[in-house]
């Protein structure tokens, strides 16, 4: 499928237009619609942008949960509290501006700042395509003979002879090389900043980053009294994970219930005090409310039908406190017995290591006698809370048929969906097939106005909200197989990836086409691949809306973020009604899908670098509609989101990859023009190219990919000279004197060539990452006063940090707001007589009779944890 798309897309481009064809794609009036169709996607959506940052403003500092909680909440360490930002919105934008992506880097995680370069990246590269480009291409293309106006006349529409293609040609050499080097000097650079983050003290010392997850070790691998054996003598600890499917139920049906019974007696406890505060206000006293009595008289007591709906109806107090009993009896016995005990039946263990270059050993070396590596998958950094324990239980031959059972269902989802996205990039040419198609002509009777959205506005408009629920899908679909969820989401950004590149990208840009040719094919189906050459520059003009979109109200509304904020306003009044619910949606901050956002905005670089040498406006358009979306994602790193999923920078390391399916796509595009307009000397500069290209491509993956992937075994943290890959390998040399001697390279040429030292100095920082930001220089990036110290844990912490949680977890404690009634300490009584642990404690009623709590001091409320950092 995605070669047949490839190849379509090769041959539809504009050979010579009759005046027939262009009044045919333009219009009523045979003139292009292009810069109508953009007008009516750029006015609404800039109103559109302009009133949610006028709302923003307005509401930001009143509803600081939602715009600001990095700035003050308590589940953010204080030293990693982002600044809180001034009142007036002058003094605002200053501070925002004030303050450097490096603070995400320090304060947050590796990956929202990897994220913000990653845009900083993309922008850099469009913006200097349009340095590159528009001076050349521009000319060449207004002028270049053809009949085209309006937008598309600076297109490659409007070329008409085949002299002028040697300016494309020799451009794409330059710009797509351009990309290429830039692609490879931010590997470089990634495998420096990883390699510096993780032996930085604080996570050197986490245990996460000493313990390796093996998938399908040997059966011996189970006994931990041979634990030394089988992975060394450094080799601490092991833990195996079990198949618990029965335990399961009982955990679930427990927490269940412990659920059900804070609910009722909070429930309960509202209702006495609203009763209590009524007689109150009418009769001034609150003589005979007796909490003992109120609280077991069975008018006041919620209850509920066993089974649900037809059953016998129970109290649901009583009920919950029998089903808690007796379910914390069954997973006491369960977890006693000698099954579990004496035959660990698992196809994973967890092995921690005195230290983490022993932990990195292990990871490159062991293979268990396994002929193929991939048979025995491992990871190394897995945090316990990332763990999919279910899927890390599954033998290896469930795991492995999951997967493809997928990979073909996400195939077929791909193919699906292109009969909606087809339509979807049909209606942005309406007027040509309205032209053609008589019941169709009434489209001609709407406005100017209308037509203008319906064919500008409208496509882009449904093509994002209909996309946007398939990440979701994907989702849902690898976290039934990936052991981890940083496993699941690179699994999402591979599959999504796919997904907006066929999709969004290059089935819209045919399905645009397919219009214009619809009436011909059936007529004389040879002329499909010049029909489509001809008429394929015209899509881009969906893309040129379709940036605008994205730039202007989608980047707004990222601020804005309504949808969260009437989630909070809205749910949170309506159905929050325990302490712990209110926590729970208080302390609950927006977290970031890098499967879902990582391949959307490579997408977009693709389209502008794909388009670069054919519509050069579009990369103009690219660098606005890219620019406006980066400030709204640095403001919610800074200032809103916590970063949930930690990849390890391999996120960033795949988008850098992907992003050279827009050259291979440009080159394949500009060598089937070429080709079709019968220009042997520029299509043959485009077949050296694109030769170049694979081989350039395939030496940087081998050289960089192992250093993007994990550490090197032979690297340790207190050996600043150590060299960054085994031997037989090319190392990088870090020493001072190889950055002095680049630095006088740089200066040379500099001066050869006359360069003031503004431009000097960041061309030399661009050409040579390996000695400007090697691992030494970018190791000072992580010494910083806030910087967080090696974690120590507790005998209890490192028994169960690796241990499944059906096997530690504990009957949540009931929480309960307390009352001035004494309903609550009569509760907390009865719950603590059959072993349910309750507090009240960080909650109580007010005097509306409503429940309040301890928000400004987290860690007073009972569904405090503190947090450790494995």
């Amino acid at each position: 499928m995605a070669s047949q798309v490839v190849l379509k897309a090769t041959a539809t481009f504009p050979v010579q237009q009759s005046l027939d064809d262009v009044s045919a794609l333009a219009g009523r009036d045979g003139k292009s619609a292009s810069f109508q169709a953009i007008l009516a996607a750029f006015i609404p959506t800039f109103i559109t942008a302009v009133i949610y940052i006028i709302i923003f403003v307005q509401i930001r500092t009143k509803y600081s949960k939602i715009y600001t909680p990095r700035t003050y909440i308590g589940v953010v360490p204080e030293k990693h509290r982002t600044p809180l930002l001034p009142k007036g919105t002058r003094k605002w934008l200053n501070t925002f501006r004030q303050l450097n992506d490096k603070f995400v880097l320090r304060h947050q995680s590796l990956d929202g700042y990897l994220y913000l370069r990653f845009l900083r990246t993309i922008i850099f590269i469009c913006f200097v395509g349009c340095c590159i480009t528009w001076p050349i291409l521009f000319p060449v293309n207004a002028t270049g003979g053809g009949s085209a106006s309006q937008l598309d006349r600076i297109s490659f529409s409007n070329i008409n002879g085949n002299l002028r293609l040697y300016a494309h040609a020799v451009v794409a050499w330059v710009f797509l090389g351009f990309v290429l080097v830039t692609v490879a000097r931010e590997r470089v650079f990634l495998s420096h900043l990883r390699q510096a983050s993780l032996l930085a003290p604080s996570n050197a010392g986490r245990l996460s980053s000493r313990t390796v997850l093996f998938l399908r070790p040997p059966r011996v691998a189970l006994d931990e009294s041979k634990m030394n054996e089988v992975f060394g003598e450094d080799a601490v600890k092991q833990w195996t994970a079990c198949r618990l499917s029965k335990l399961q139920s009982l955990v679930d049906e427990r927490n269940t219930n412990a659920s059900n019974l804070e609910v009722a007696e909070v429930k309960l406890i509202k209702n006495l005090n609203k009763r209590r505060l009524k007689s109150l206000h009418k009769t001034g006293s609150a003589d005979g409310f007796d909490s003992s009595d109120l609280a077991a008289d069975s008018k006041f007591r919620p209850t509920q039908r066993v089974p649900m709906l037809i059953g016998k109806k129970v109290d649901t107090i009583n009920y919950s406190r029998e089903m808690i009993a007796m379910r914390a009896e069954k997973i006491e016995k369960t977890r006693n017995s000698e099954y579990i005990k004496q035959t660990p039946i698992g196809s994973a263990v967890f092995v921690e290591f005195s230290n983490q270059a022993a932990a990195i050993r292990a990871y490159h070396q062991l293979n268990f006698g396994l002929p193929m590596k991939q048979l025995s998958p491992r990871y190394i950094g897995v945090l316990p809370k990332d763990i999919i324990w279910e899927n890390v239980k599954k033998s290896p031959a469930a795991r492995i048929s999951e997967k493809f059972t997928a990979n073909l269902f996400i195939v077929a989802t791909i193919i699906f969906w292109t009969i909606p996205v087809s339509f979807i990039g049909t209606i942005s040419n309406i007027t040509y097939l309205a032209d053609r198609v008589s019941w169709l002509h009434w489209i001609y009777d709407l406005p100017d106005p209308i037509l203008g959205i319906l064919t500008g506005l409208l496509p882009p408009l449904l093509l994002s909200n209909f996309v946007s629920y398939v990440p979701k899908f994907m989702r849902y679909i690898a976290k039934t197989f990936e052991p981890t969820t940083p496993a699941a989401e690179k699994q999402v950004q591979a599959w999504y990836f796919a997904f907006q590149v066929i999709q969004v990208f290059l089935i819209t840009t045919v399905s645009s086409g397919a219009a214009t040719i619809a009436t011909k094919i059936a007529q004389n189906p040879g002329d499909v691949p010049a029909l489509l050459a001809r008429n394929l520059p015209k899509s881009s003009n969906f893309y040129l809306t379709y940036f605008i979109l994205q730039g202007t109200s989608s980047a707004a509304s990222n601020v804005l973020n309504y949808s969260d904020l009437l989630e909070y306003l809205g749910m949170g009044y309506l159905f929050d009604v325990t302490p712990r619910q209110k926590y729970q949606r208080y302390t609950q901050m927006k977290g970031i899908s890098w499967g879902t956002v990582y391949p959307k905005f490579v997408n977009m670089a693709i389209i502008a670098i794909a388009y670069s040498c054919i519509a050069p406006l579009v990369l103009g358009f690219a660098t606005l509609g890219l620019g406006f979306y980066y400030l709204s994602y640095r403001h919610n790193l800074l200032f809103v989101v916590q970063t949930k999923i930690d990849t390890r920078g391999e996120a960033y390391s795949r988008a850098l990859q992907q992003l050279l399916t827009g050259v291979y796509l440009s080159e394949l595009c500009l060598l089937g023009l070429f080709s079709i307009r019968k220009a042997p000397g520029p299509a043959a500069l485009m077949g050296v190219l694109l030769v170049s290209t694979a081989l350039y491509d395939i030496a940087i993956n081998r050289f960089l990919r192992p250093l993007e992937r994990f550490l090197p075994p032979r690297l340790r943290p207190e050996d600043e000279e150590a060299p960054l890959i085994d031997e037989g390998e090319a190392a990088t040399d870090t020493n001072d004197d190889a950055g002095d001697s680049a630095r006088s390279r740089i200066q040379h040429l500099g001066q050869a060539v006359n360069l003031p030292p503004f431009i000097l100095n960041p061309l030399a920082r661009f050409l040579e990452p390996a000695h400007f930001e090697n691992r030494k220089e970018l190791k000072k990036w992580f010494e910083h006063p806030d910087a967080d110290d090696p974690p120590e844990y507790t005998d209890d912490e490192l028994r169960t940090a690796y241990q499944d949680p059906l096997l530690t977890s504990k009957t949540p404690k009931v929480w309960l707001p307390r009352d001035d009634m004494g309903v609550s300490e009569k509760l907390k009584k009865e719950n603590e007589e059959v072993d349910i642990a309750t507090s009240d404690e960080g909650a109580w009623i007010d005097e509306k009779g409503s429940v309040a709590w301890e928000w400004e001091n987290l860690e007073r409320c009972s569904a405090w944890k503190k947090p450790v950092r494995y």
